[in-house]
């Protein structure tokens, strides 16, 4: 929350020194459908502090949101000029902002999930996908279009061919399994503003993901963060620019075993970011997390890849017990259990203490 909030409070002078008119977010608002009350008041802040800024927000729900509680008090918001777009049934009605040039019309497409529509949009010929919802969405928002005229603005949250490159491991399936959206069915808006991706993306030069605020995984390690600064002129889509977000903790991957983790001078720099340690030990050692945290402050992860990994043999654990002593059977589970590594002399001579007065007592 306190990375969210500098990342938020420079967006805010982003806006002022910009002159930003309105600020998008094609979803997710939340990461989930029951947000803490720490992430509510943040956003409330931030969407105070944008409209002091003077700028309007459009916000739509992605597939993380809930509906229902994200516009929840979207009427008192809509007075402050932040419009909350969580209504399926409302993509034809667009947020209209007048500039110099006339009207600009924004329709927010919120994350639609097709079973859930199917039975209210009972005219569409099909309603399996999201590339069935989407178009179908679509095709309401363009003849709402055709009666108003002038430049449009369309937001969707969904998963579009060609953004593959820039997927990651925190985004999660779209409900009912990924399934991607053609980049054509927005070729003919003046802007189209996308959600669902965790990084930037350009499909087209009016085409466009702007990625998440901050970094949610280590594959999103070292991408960048920010959003496009559109320029809607009379002509229609001007001048597109990237401005960067600010990262408030970068994230690292290091990997050796765990003696190079905490010794090796070349992970100096590395020490107060979040960091992922790959140990490659090939045993676990012990208490590595308690090891590692006294020099990695922010120690996020663990993960144990063994550069060497035993082949156990074909033998069934059965076969390989056959006719052993209780000391070869332990050696024999330990050396199963720890990648090759059998009973050590010191665990070999308590076993056979502990062997040795199993009937004492």
């Amino acid at each position: 929350m306190e990375a969210l909030e500098t990342v938020f409070d420079s967006l805010v002078d982003i806006v002022k020194e910009k002159h930003v008119d309105v600020v998008l977010a094609s979803g997710d608002i939340y990461d989930s459908s029951t947000p803490a009350a720490q992430a509510v008041r943040l956003l409330d802040k931030f969407l105070l502090d944008i409209s002091r800024a003077g700028a309007r927000v459009i916000l739509t729900s992605g597939n993380h949101d809930s509906p229902e509680r994200l516009g929840a008090r979207s009427v008192f918001a809509h007075e402050a000029g932040v419009h909350v777009l969580t209504e399926a049934r409302d993509v034809a009605t667009p947020i209209t902002i007048e500039d110099a040039f006339g009207p600009v019309h924004f329709y927010g497409i919120p994350y639609i999930e097709p079973a859930h529509q199917r039975h209210l949009w009972t005219e569409a010929e099909s309603m399996r996908s999201q590339k069935d919802a989407l178009g179908f969405a679509l095709d309401l928002v363009r003849a709402d279009r055709q009666e108003r005229g002038g430049r449009s603005v369309v937001m969707a949250h969904t998963f579009v061919a060609g953004a593959e490159g820039d997927s990651c491991d925190s985004e999660r399936d779209i409900v009912g399994g990924v399934d991607k959206v053609p980049v054509s069915y927005f070729s003919d808006f003046t802007y189209a503003a996308l959600g669902h991706i965790h990084g930037r993306a350009t499909l087209a030069d009016n085409i466009r993901y702007s990625g998440a605020p901050l970094h949610y995984s280590f594959s999103e390690a070292g991408k960048a963060r920010g959003g496009w600064i559109v320029d809607v002129n009379a002509e229609g889509l001007g001048n597109v620019e990237w401005v960067d977000f600010p990262v408030p903790r970068a994230l690292s991957v290091i990997s050796g075993t765990l003696d190079e983790l905490l010794t090796d001078e070349s992970f100096v720099a590395l020490e107060s970011n979040w960091v992922c340690a790959v140990i490659t030990d090939p045993t676990r050692p012990m208490n590595s997390q308690k090891r590692l945290v006294e020099r990695f402050e922010h120690l996020a992860e663990i993960r144990f890849q063994p550069s060497v990994v035993h082949d156990p043999g074909s033998s069934s654990y059965t076969k390989k017990l056959a006719g052993k002593t209780d000391a070869e059977i332990i050696d024999t589970f330990l050396t199963t259990v720890r990648n090759g590594e059998g009973t050590t002399k010191a665990e070999a001579d308590l076993l056979r203490a502990v062997l040795a007065n199993r009937g004492a007592g």
